[in-house]
């Protein structure tokens, strides 16, 4: 009776630990089937070579075995911190070599799940600003067009983060700060500090542009997890309409 219980205590802390950093992977930005390899391969090394898992965009559920039930992971949140993509990846690799032990792993992939986010959010905002400034130009825009687009595209960025935070609405955001950022073009052309108001929008509203949901969903579909990759292809396109949305209404408006 205590080894059944001894080893029904080990399959659910192995259960567990791979749930752990499929989680972690899942919500930071991660493909599907790269969630779904490195849970299986933490399983063989772990002493169960034929664990199964399956993965979508907002359900985790994993097995060791045909015999053993199935547990299940609802994921709720979702965002992108490829460095913690990163640290799971090299944390399973570390397992899978018998560098660390399976307490070690989890004791490192419950400190990788409790870190802020790489970098923080003054930070993002000013990357974000660069980064709509740099794209004004990229899009055949003058530097008095990238003149406004820097502030303009980190206000945008910064609605964004406040309003996800302030609103549970998906897509609410991202039409929001859209608007903002048509309104801002709109005004700081008709003030003269801007010329082309088009180059200015276009050049704001790349941060707010779902490059990485995209990318994940083109991968997952070469990958062949059609149910993964067409989700997120639809998330990406409810972003992409949002955004259009909500500039379409300042031109409508203006």
């Amino acid at each position: 009776m205590e080894s059944t219980s001894n080893t029904n205590t080990t399959y659910y802390e192995i259960v567990d630990l791979c749930l752990l950093a499929g989680k972690i992977m899942l919500q930071n930005g991660a493909e599907t089937y790269r969630v779904e390899d490195t849970m299986t391969r933490m399983a063989a090394s772990l002493g169960f070579p034929g664990a199964h898992s399956y993965v979508t965009p907002t359900v985790i559920m994993f097995t060791t075995n045909r015999t053993e039930p199935v547990k299940l992971y609802r994921i709720a949140e979702r965002t992108t911190d490829l460095q913690k993509v990163s640290e799971v990846n090299d944390i399973s690799r570390r397992l899978n070599e018998r560098q660390i032990t399976a307490e070690e792993a989890r004791t490192r992939l419950g400190e990788v799940d409790d870190a802020a986010h790489a970098y923080p959010v003054w930070l993002q905002i000013i990357a974000a600003a660069l980064t709509g400034a740099c794209f004004t130009v990229m899009f055949k825009g003058s530097l008095w067009d990238a003149l406004p687009a820097l502030p303009i595209s980190g206000l945008g960025f910064a609605a964004v983060i406040y309003l996800h935070r302030l609103v549970q609405t998906r897509f609410f955001a991202e039409f929001s700060a859209s608007f903002l950022i048509g309104l801002l073009a709109f005004y700081s052309v008709k003030l003269g500090i801007g010329q082309e108001m088009d180059k200015i929008i276009i050049g704001s509203v790349m941060p707010l542009v779902p490059g990485l949901l995209i990318t994940n969903a083109v991968r997952d579909l070469m990958a062949g997890h059609l149910v993964s990759g067409i989700s997120k292809g639809a998330d990406a396109f409810l972003t992409a309409f949002a955004i259009g949305t909500g500039i379409g209404l300042v031109l409508s408006l203006f």
